[in-house]
């Protein structure tokens, strides 16, 4: 008995003085890594330099650069390493908890007699039902986009001759476009584009056909290094499922559309991403885009969810949550629209969310300069617009001017610019001012295009006189032939009176 006592005794004894040891040397050992042995190499630098000539301190100035280049990457491959097995380590967790709570779900169900659940029977010399469930994954193009951004947001990385201001932008842009791809746009068109990627999420380019209206979006997705994804609109279109997809409860797969991907592949990037719906009046716009026209209204774009599948399993996009995508903050979508009778009217719905922009005329061409593409992120590009909304707010002066137009075409015409119009001019005017065009410009575009456009509507035979008495106002509260588009649509229901 006593023999077993000091041999306990002293095995314990033994075990903790070496698991002692170990904790010790573990922070001996970073110490040493750290601090003891940097000291210690300085030191044998020191002693050995006395007697160092020119060359020898080449040398060794050339050694220390490299060894130091070594350790550092060294450390970046193991601090990477680390990373990607936290990163797997979370997936598999969360996969395993998922399947955890679906097999509790199921087993409620059984035993609560709620829902009669089938499975399928396989031929086995028992003849038992097989109870295991075999998750495929049912999104093969967006799990390959998981794959091509490793799960991982793609950095945008922009160097100082990328960070341009507003006004340099439309010049540079346009220079680019007229340089590398013979398309030519005037600095009119350029500005109300930027300012309506300030303004609204949804952009519609109409026109007569041949101005360049897919071609502006295109060249701007090579100018930005990320190309436009563009979805040609078909006549069947009905609802968003057609234009975003479905699931094939036979086969068991989604049916991935090319919108669908685009969205979804927008959600891994931080730079600025457009997706254009080529001809989008071929079908009632109001009827495919209704969920994207209500969502992007939400100011919170946590909101801005929109659900694809009614269940979440196992194999599923990981930026899929709960079967919904988050319409990401850094997309567009852009529609183009010939007025022809092929074509849906669009109504006052989508536009009233959107920008538009006319393109009736084709730009003179112009000799453009080389210059590069640009890097631009999201984050960067939304900053430009706050600067701008805070450096150009709309003078006193031109705001006192829009509220008596306002008062007079609401009690005239019963047709008045609203909340959603307002906003959106307090936006625009700002930034189309620091792409370097002039206030009053961007305020009659905007009038223009939200409410003299919705005139059309109106029984404009009855309506000569007051038309009239509208032109004179515009040259009493902005200045004679300021407002030109606006009065240039005015005079055109005139004479068509």
């Amino acid at each position: 008995m006593e023999y077993f006592q000091e041999w306990f005794i002293e095995f314990f004894k033994t075990f903790f003085t070496d698991l002692w040891n170990i904790i010790r040397g573990f922070f001996v050992g970073l110490y040493n890594l750290t601090i003891g042995y940097p000291i210690k190499y300085f030191k044998m630098l020191v002693e050995q330099s006395e007697l160092f000539n020119i060359i020898d301190w080449i040398l060794s100035i050339v050694f220390i650069v490299v060894f130091l280049f070594l350790i550092i990457l060294i450390y970046l491959v193991i601090i990477q390493l680390v990373r990607r097995y936290l990163r797997f380590s979370k997936i598999e967790y969360d996969k395993m908890t998922l399947l955890n709570q679906m097999n509790l779900l199921e087993r409620k169900v059984r035993e609560g007699n709620i829902v009669n659940i089938q499975t399928p029977k396989v031929n086995t010399p028992s003849n038992k039902r097989d109870t295991t469930r075999v998750k495929g994954n049912r999104f093969t193009k967006l799990n390959l986009i998981d794959e091509k951004y490793k799960y991982t947001k793609l950095p945008t990385l922009m160097t100082d001759k990328d960070r341009l201001s507003l006004s340099e932008l439309v010049t540079h842009f346009r220079n680019y476009a007229a340089y590398h791809h013979q398309l030519y746009y005037n600095e009119q068109v350029a500005a109300t584009f930027f300012a309506g990627l300030a303004t609204s999420k949804i952009l519609i380019l109409e026109g007569i056909s041949g101005t360049g209206k897919t071609s502006l979006p295109y060249v701007f997705g090579k100018f930005i290094n990320n190309d436009a994804s563009i979805i040609s609109v078909q006549p069947s279109w009905r609802d968003r499922y057609e234009m975003m997809g479905y699931f094939n409860e036979f086969t068991k797969k989604f049916n991935e559309t090319e919108f669908l991907s685009s969205v979804y592949e927008a959600t891994f990037r931080t730079d600025i991403n457009i997706v254009v719906l080529d001809e989008m009046n071929l079908a009632r716009v109001e009827y495919y885009f209704a969920d994207f026209l209500s969502l992007l209204e939400l100011p919170n774009s946590d909101e801005w969810q929109l659900e694809v599948v009614s269940e979440q399993q196992i194999g599923d996009p990981v930026n899929l949550k709960e079967g919904k995508i988050k319409i990401p903050e850094n997309i567009w979508f852009v529609g183009t629209a010939n007025n022809d009778d092929s074509t849906f009217a669009i109504t006052d719905k989508v536009y009233d969310r959107a920008s538009s922009i006319s393109m009736n005329e084709k730009a003179v061409p112009f000799e453009g300069i080389d210059l590069p593409k640009v890097n631009i992120s999201y984050e960067y590009l939304n900053d430009l617009f706050e600067k701008a909304l805070n450096s150009y707010e709309i003078s006193k002066s031109n705001m006192n001017a829009i509220t008596k137009l306002d008062d007079h075409i609401s009690k005239t015409f019963q047709i008045t610019f609203g909340n959603r119009i307002m906003r959106q001019l307090e936006t625009f005017v700002p930034v189309y001012v620091a792409c370097g065009r002039s206030e009053v410009e961007g305020i009659d575009y905007i009038i223009a295009r939200k409410i003299i456009r919705k005139f059309e509507t109106l029984n404009l035979p009855f309506l000569k006189k007051e038309l009239e008495e509208l032109v004179v106002m515009f040259d009493n509260l902005f200045g004679k032939d300021k407002l030109k588009e606006s009065k240039t649509m005015i005079l055109k229901f005139i004479n068509q009176v």
